[in-house]
């Protein structure tokens, strides 16, 4: 095992090569194209085998990758933002045909407006789709979790692609120390793809729920995909106890950060939780008894465990980076699903969204989400949804709309 400075997208390329991929379906878009450069060099200079092919758009390159898969050939590839969209058609479709690849999604805000940094509305909009996902918040878990990824869709029990997440900007371009399992290494964890069950030969004909006619087949091919993928929980706990067991890295579906004596908590995913874990530590030296969850392992969602770490909390804040039009923060809503009907009084749920289009988290911020939860507990009310923005960005907006203003009045009056 060595030690390189990688960007979370040379991650994904080196969880890819690792993974000793065969086929690399591919359209670039910011800031997700680094990884298919990356893949692209050792390719052309045979530093690792396979095929990369780069296709007219991303819903042609989701259908390679499910054809391919469905064929018996190991798959990567990956996307961002608009490109998921794009792509979502056939997602929902290869998902159906349970062909096992994986997908990098580098999550950016979707238009409009248009914004190149991070959020993760782009993922949320897929978690219906059958496949499962797994979210990242540092350069080392994007490379851990495309190689256990790969073992949770290969598995027969699974048989479904996985879609593993990090952040735009935030971690596919920032540096960090990564572990590079040797190649033996991770041969031993990840043997060559299984595909006797998955593949299609016209001489052994064999039902797959591509065609049917009529409600009651798709029910139940439906249903039989649905449970599959609540499968995954049971999958991913054992294949992260063996990964930890190999690699001495812990990857829990979900991660608890001075949980179990806390009586207040932050739930949220994907890189910021980094800004989180660090909040938690300087509210506790100031008395504070909070802590941190942060779910990886986005579908299936894993409210059984969810529901045990927050078992006699007072009170939760639940950080979306998403915004459901007309609902809220997606998790949010999620969680108090899970909570819902149990017999323990549940904690109070209070919802922040923060960090739209990539915008920071401060410290200040988390220190004021504190202070919400403390004063929910005392009075017993839940707080309303609440946007994680300050009275000078609010400012500067109410400057710019006026300035926008005069320019029109300017524009009209020259008409």
């Amino acid at each position: 095992m060595s030690r390189q400075l990688l960007t979370g997208n040379g991650a994904a390329a080196w969880g890819a090569r690792l993974a000793r991929v065969d086929y690399v379906p591919a359209f670039p878009i910011t800031p997700q194209t680094e990884i298919i450069e990356t893949l692209a060099a050792w390719l052309e200079t045979d530093t690792m085998d396979g095929r990369l092919v780069t296709l007219e758009s991303e819903h042609s390159m989701i259908t390679a990758a499910g054809a391919a898969a469905a064929t018996g050939v190991r798959v990567f590839t990956a996307t961002s933002s608009q490109g998921l969209l794009y792509a979502m058609e056939m997602i929902y479709t290869v998902a159906g045909w349970r062909a096992p690849f994986v997908m990098i999604n580098v999550s950016r805000g979707l238009a409009a407006p248009i914004t190149l940094e991070s959020d993760h509305n782009d993922i949320m909009a897929a978690r219906d789709a059958g496949c499962l996902q797994i979210h990242c918040a540092t350069c080392q878990e994007v490379l851990d979790s495309t190689l256990m990824a790969y073992r949770i869709a290969e598995d027969e029990r699974i048989r479904l692609p996985v879609i593993v997440n990090m952040d735009g900007f935030y971690l596919s371009f920032t540096r960090e120390p990564v572990e590079l399992p040797t190649v033996e290494e991770a041969n031993g964890f990840l043997p060559p793809f299984d595909a006797e069950n998955v593949v299609f030969r016209a001489s052994a004909p064999t039902s797959q729920a591509v065609a049917v006619l009529g409600g009651s087949p798709y029910s139940y091919f439906r249903y039989e995909h649905h449970l599959a993928v609540l499968k995954g929980n049971e999958v991913y706990d054992e294949v992260a106890a063996e990964f930890a067991e190999r690699f001495g890295r812990r990857h829990e579906a979900v991660e608890a950060y001075r949980s179990e004596d806390a009586e207040l908590l932050f739930v949220m995913t994907g890189s910021f939780a980094t800004k989180a874990r660090e909040a938690v530590d300087r509210l506790r030296d100031s008395g504070v008894g909070i802590g941190l969850l942060r779910p990886r392992l986005l579908r299936p969602f894993p409210e059984t465990r969810l529901r045990e770490l927050l078992a006699g909390k007072q009170a939760v804040a639940v950080i979306d980076q998403n915004l459901s039009m007309g609902k809220g923060g997606v998790m949010h809503a999620e969680l108090a699903s899970a909570l819902y009907g149990q017999p323990d009084m549940p904690p109070i749920l209070a919802s922040f969204v923060g960090g739209l289009g990539g915008r920071n988290i401060s410290a200040e911020e988390f220190f004021e989400i504190a202070k919400v939860l403390q004063t929910a507990v005392a009075e017993g009310k839940t707080p309303p949804p609440r946007l994680l923005y300050t009275r000078d960005e609010l400012r500067e907006m109410r400057k710019l709309q006026a300035v926008a203003q005069v320019e029109r009045e300017e524009l009209g009056g020259g008409r």
